[in-house]
């Protein structure tokens, strides 16, 4: 079974690639307090469909690349919009 992951798009700047950030709560072994955790992973998009802040599937598959493992397999949604900050009027 390959493995899926769930996380949001943080950059789609690279041709055919997106980066997801993947966020999880742990556990500490010993004190057992839980934290969050956040781990990046590189995706192949061929289509480059995927957008800045969108929500993810991604599957692992073999590499394709140094750095890329996994591939995107579906848009759980999409995002809302992004903020754009005001040129200064001088």
């Amino acid at each position: 079974m390959a493995k899926t992951l769930t996380g949001i798009v943080t950059s789609d700047v690279a041709n055919k690639t997106i980066t997801i950030t993947v966020t999880s709560r742990e556990t500490h072994p010993i004190y057992g307090k839980q934290y969050t955790v956040s781990r990046k992973y590189a995706a192949h998009d061929e289509n480059n469909e995927a957008k800045i802040g969108d929500k993810v599937v991604i599957v692992e598959t073999r590499p394709v690349s140094k750095r890329k493992a996994f591939k995107l397999e579906s848009i759980i949604e999409k995002s809302r919009g992004s903020i754009e900050l005001k040129e200064e009027v001088a």
